[in-house]
């Protein structure tokens, strides 16, 4: 990473996220200080100790220099325990705002956003990218602020005791910068791999937790086994590369330690022989010189703990800043709902990274209160016509309306208020049945949340449940049935009662028994209402005011279903196809 973009993402971390800490932060500041402080004063003591102790072998020193290096080292922990705490408090608090910020840009970005990256990569910035960044704060920071305090009075003691030999001791400090440096431009490359192959591993293990019935029904457990075996060899090559930069800079500080000690040794020796020292300065010295060799060295790999902490940094802020395409405008006016009429305009739209339109120059009218079917093969762009409705994605061309407003001139939030949606994807929370049914209405009461259940045909089932309506189901309702789970969706559907429904393949998962019960509840549910609704199973929508049949992305006919039968060959087929099955 460049220093000018390195400087760019730590000073938007300070500004933003640890500058509102400024006073805990100058509070760790003086107690670093405190810590540099005790540190020079346990190397100073050693002067006296040694001339007053064993040299003129004073009583009255020999127990009142132990007691003050005792407290010297007593305040010296103190403080740094007490740093570390306040440093340990304010980088959670920064993970805390960061992973707020990710939750909220997740939860409103649009679809085409949050599908065009995996969601095992999402909980790798979540935690892996924020967790660099934590350790930046917690721990590059207090390194910084405290090995640079006591690395200043260390050396200005050691020129208080000799300017010689200090100036000698401290041509190591140059080197430790290029050593750094150098390591540093390394580390940052290797940890943004990491991160790439976190981002990888997290989304592997969650498709394989997902996937393990058909991984079971298919006997490829080997084969994912030797899949798992890879992505973990890669992280963990990183993951030794990453650690073996960070060790790195350890043996040359050692070289660089052993070459200065050596030297200083040969030239101490020289001066007491000469009579131009004295013993007691040379291990106050030596002392103080040895205490500076572990700031020197932590010092000497802060660049890299920087680095890592900022590549981390890039990758959350990428998220957080990406403008979703899709977004509330506070300043609009709210759908006005009146009859219910829907119109499609010249609609046309291709998803992301693709080329071809799956709906070209779609035009349709729904009025208020009918029921409208989109019929016709797999692939053929119902589903597409039904998600632009909520504003799941917006037209590439053409405008959609709802009472002659358009969808994009109205609030998100008015405009998803007033649609109500069950689609074959099913979706539940691993929570209660009741906490599922009640997501459309958290204000709902326990009579309405039955009443909606009896329309959907699911109070059968959830009364024979051992804790009923408190039955905790699992992730995504693994402990219910395929048509348990889409009854328990329709009543979550019912519930909001909103005056736009959409049924995508909403009887699906449904033997005949529940189906010709959930017909009967959706005709309630539908009453009134405008519904546009997708099936495969073309006698569910028979009764339906309008079928418009989709080809390729395209309307191909309209009309009743007796009079598709007559007029368009490809509702005749697909008719005839399931009569005949």
């Amino acid at each position: 990473m460049k220093f000018s973009e390195l400087k760019k993402i730590l000073l938007r971390l300070f500004n933003f996220y640890v500058k509102k800490h400024i006073f805990k932060l100058f509070i760790s500041v003086l107690l670093s200080l405190v810590v540099a402080g005790s540190t020079g004063a346990i190397a100073w003591l050693l002067d006296p100790a040694i001339k007053k102790i064993f040299i003129d072998q004073d009583q009255t020193m020999m127990l009142l220099i132990p007691i003050a290096i005792a407290l010297s080292f007593t305040i010296k922990g103190g403080s740094l325990y007490a740093a570390r705490n306040i440093l340990i408090r304010i980088s959670n608090s920064v993970v805390k705002t960061l992973q707020t910020q990710l939750a909220a840009c997740i939860l409103k970005s649009d679809i085409s956003t949050i599908e065009s990256k995996h969601s095992g990569k999402y909980i790798a910035h979540f935690f892996y990218d924020v967790g660099q960044v934590s350790q930046l704060v917690g721990s590059g920071l207090l390194n910084l602020m405290k090995d640079t305090m006591t690395l200043i009075v260390l050396i200005s003691l050691m020129f208080y005791q000799n300017w010689n030999l200090a100036l000698f001791a401290i041509i190591i400090m140059p080197l430790a910068v290029i050593v750094a440096k150098s390591l540093g431009k390394r580390l940052g490359k290797a940890v943004s791999q990491s991160a790439k192959i976190e981002g990888s591993l997290t989304s592997y293990l969650s498709e394989v937790i997902k996937g393990t019935r058909m991984i079971k029904i298919y006997q490829q457990e080997n084969f994912e086994f030797d899949r798992s075996k890879k992505k973990i060899e890669e992280r963990t090559n990183i993951q030794i590369k990453i650690g073996n930069i960070l060790i790195r800079a350890t043996p040359i500080m050692e070289i660089l330690t052993g070459i200065m000690i050596g030297g200083f040794i040969y030239y101490s020796g020289f001066m007491i022989v000469n009579g131009q020292m004295q013993i007691n300065n040379f291990f106050s010295f030596l002392t103080a010189m040895m205490l500076a060799y572990q700031p020197i060295r932590s010092l000497a790999t802060i660049n890299m703990l920087f680095n890592q902490g900022a590549v981390g940094a890039k990758r959350v802020f990428n998220i957080i800043d990406a403008e979703p395409n899709i977004r509330e405008n506070g300043s609009a006016p709210n759908l006005n709902i009146k009859k219910g009429n829907i119109k499609f305009e010249e609609v046309s739209f291709s998803y992301p990274n693709t080329e071809e339109q799956a709906v070209k120059n779609i035009n349709i009218s729904v009025d208020g209160g009918t029921t409208v079917a989109l019929v016709g093969h797999s692939g053929a762009g119902k589903s597409t016509i039904i998600n632009l409705l909520p504003r799941f994605y917006d037209p590439k061309e053409g405008k959609v309306y709802i009472d002659e407003q358009n969808i994009r001139s109205v609030t998100l939030s008015s405009l998803r208020k007033n649609i109500s949606m069950v689609s074959q994807d099913i979706i539940l929370f691993d929570d209660t049945i009741r906490a599922n049914i009640a997501y459309a209405n958290m204000n709902a009461s326990e009579e309405q949340i039955k009443k909606a259940c009896d329309f959907a045909a699911a109070t059968e089932f959830i009364e024979k449940l051992p804790q009923k309506f408190e039955t905790i189901i699992g992730e995504n309702g693994v402990r219910l049935s395929g048509g348990q789970k889409q009854r328990v969706s329709i009543a979550r559907a019912v519930l909001k009662n909103s005056p736009i429904i959409l049924l995508d393949e909403a009887t699906s998962s449904l033997d005949a028994e529940s189906e010709e019960k959930v017909q009967n509840a959706v005709m309630n549910l539908t009453k009134n209402k405008t519904t546009l609704v997708i099936a495969h199973r073309l006698s569910t929508i028979i009764r339906a005011d309008k079928i418009i049949v989709i080809n390729q992305g395209k309307i191909s006919s309209i009309g009743t279903h007796d009079e598709l039968l007559k007029n368009s060959t490809i509702y005749k087929n697909l008719y005839s196809k399931q009569l005949s099955a």
